[in-house]
């Protein structure tokens, strides 16, 4: 969209900054209610700018930027983010969307704004909305008719067609794995700059046609993500500045899921959005040809487990359960990998990670170190995903559950997972298992350092896990397997119930 504005002089330019980060799985078992926030990312102020800086995040980059440019004020509102989980209480977003509503009418009174950059998903839901954070920038957008607003996301983003009404400029990640967001966020900061003292304006366009791609062949290292993202690339000459892809995130449940193309050009050159439209026209023609390729079929977990154990490769192999990732809103609680873990009766250094259950971690701690005891590994929401799994376990170890990532995805921040424990089966001496107190990726090295393993003499990992996994591991595996098992993140969208017929479909 086109705005007038006028910056200010005679003072710092000030720049409001907010964070609504959340991926919203509809079949999700656990609710991401405010203690999920909390207990991940809920902060406000010129601390979220100390506590972020030097990490490979979004914030990060706003750290980095209010370091290269005395010359703007950056004032941090409320950053909110959490795993992805089930749909956000409703409570959750009021107060989230209250709190940047009072931060940005107190700025008003102090000489008011010059622009905004917004940290945004894309794949948010709550309990009563499709689009929560459309309808949070739209909020923006009424108080700030006249300042150039930008917003960073996620390529999993579901976006309806109105995002190109409310925005002045935005990028979304070029990489799966996300190692990128810092460089996502340095060009929507570049673009707000260029608007405030370049004379920048910008159209948008954004096209959806509700294509359903499902993530796990949207890795863009090789295949047809690398493709869509090749060809954004190639279609962004003047004056088209940006051209961003969106694989889409099935599990919301939306009617604006699937695969969009958002295309922004300088208004100034292109009034009419001619340039734009035609780049978005393009890619989207990508996206439909390519369709197909995203819909590959996955082994089962008996037949990855022993695909895994025959395997004649040196060193470790990890075998991926996709259905129940924590990074696609999973809950760290279904069977069916674990199960066919057990029934390989496997002899070789086994190590599952994990299931999250706050019970079994009290039970051990507890009790001394080396005790036995008789648990039940999965299935605490429920059979619909499998029974849980009875075993008997030998007590290894204990931690506090906290690590700092060592990426190079979100390199440098820290995690807490609440306290763990460390269990060994009694009938199978070589299966560890990691249990925790909340919900954890177990896709960075330093969770694995924490618990004392040695990835070098580990022979099989089978991993709560998808495609951010292999940020860190596709070097350190020799292989990596993924399977598909039932669970709220499930590879056959059929097994699941949605709402919107034609994402079961898978088209």
């Amino acid at each position: 969209m086109t705005t007038k504005f006028s910056p200010p002089h005679g003072r710092r330019k000030r720049l409001a900054v907010a964070r609504f980060w959340y991926e919203g799985n509809a079949f999700g078992p656990v609710p991401a209610t405010m203690e999920q926030f909390r207990q991940y990312e809920w902060q406000a102020g010129p601390e979220v700018l100390s506590q972020s800086a030097g990490t490979a995040t979004e914030m990060g980059a706003v750290a980095a930027f209010a370091q290269q440019h005395p010359d703007w004020e950056v004032v941090v509102l409320r950053c909110a983010a959490a795993l992805p989980a089930g749909p956000i209480a409703e409570s959750v977003f009021d107060q989230y969307v209250s709190e940047v509503k009072e931060g940005l009418l107190l700025g008003l009174t102090q000489g008011g704004w010059d622009a905004m950059y917004l940290s945004l998903h894309g794949a948010a839901i709550t309990n009563e909305r499709e689009t929560p954070e459309l309808d949070f920038v739209r909020m923006v957008r009424s108080m700030l008719p006249d300042v150039p607003l930008g917003a960073s996301f996620d390529l999993h983003g579901n976006m309806p067609s109105e995002w190109a009404d409310v925005l002045d400029f935005a990028s979304v990640y070029r990489t799966h794995p996300h190692i990128d967001m810092a460089a996502t966020a340095d060009r929507v900061l570049e673009g707000l700059v260029a608007w405030v003292t370049q004379g920048l304006r910008t159209r948008l366009v954004l096209r959806n046609e509700g294509i359903v791609l499902p993530s796990i062949n949207m890795r863009t290292q090789a295949g047809p993500m690398h493709a869509l993202e090749q060809m954004a690339r190639d279609v962004t000459v003047a004056p088209v500045l940006e051209v961003c892809v969106f694989g889409g995130f099935p599990y919301s449940d939306t009617a604006a899921t699937g695969s969009s193309v958002m295309a922004i050009s300088d208004a100034r050159v292109d009034p009419q959005g001619k340039a734009a439209t035609a780049a978005a026209e393009r890619v989207l023609d990508q996206v439909r040809s390519l369709a197909d390729q995203f819909r590959i079929e996955l082994p089962s977990p008996a037949d990855a487990v022993s695909a895994a154990l025959a395997s004649s490769k040196p060193g470790l192999i990890a075998v991926t359960d996709s259905g129940d990732n924590p990074l696609s809103g999973g809950g760290g609680d279904t069977p069916a990998l674990f199960r066919a873990l057990i029934e390989a009766q496997p002899s070789v250094s086994c190590l599952f990670a994990s299931f999250v259950d706050p019970e079994i971690v009290r039970r051990v701690q507890a009790a001394k170190s080396g005790a036995v005891l008789d648990v039940r590994l999965g299935g605490r929401y429920g059979s619909h995903f499998g029974e849980g799994v009875n075993v008997q376990v030998r007590v290894d170890a204990l931690t506090d559950g906290v690590f700092r990532n060592s990426g190079p995805m979100h390199t440098g921040v820290e995690r807490h997972c609440g306290n763990t424990v460390i269990l060994r089966l009694t009938q199978l001496p070589d299966v560890r298992v990691i249990v925790t107190e909340r919900v954890v990726a177990a896709d960075d090295p330093s969770f694995y350092a924490l618990h004392g393993i040695d990835l070098a003499q580990l022979r099989l990992l089978c991993v709560k896990a998808k495609n951010h996994f292999r940020a860190a591991f596709a070097e350190r595996c020799a292989e990596i397997i993924d399977c598909d098992a039932p669970g709220p993140a499930c590879q056959d969208l059929s097994a699941l119930p949605f709402r919107h017929d034609r994402i079961a479909a898978g088209y």
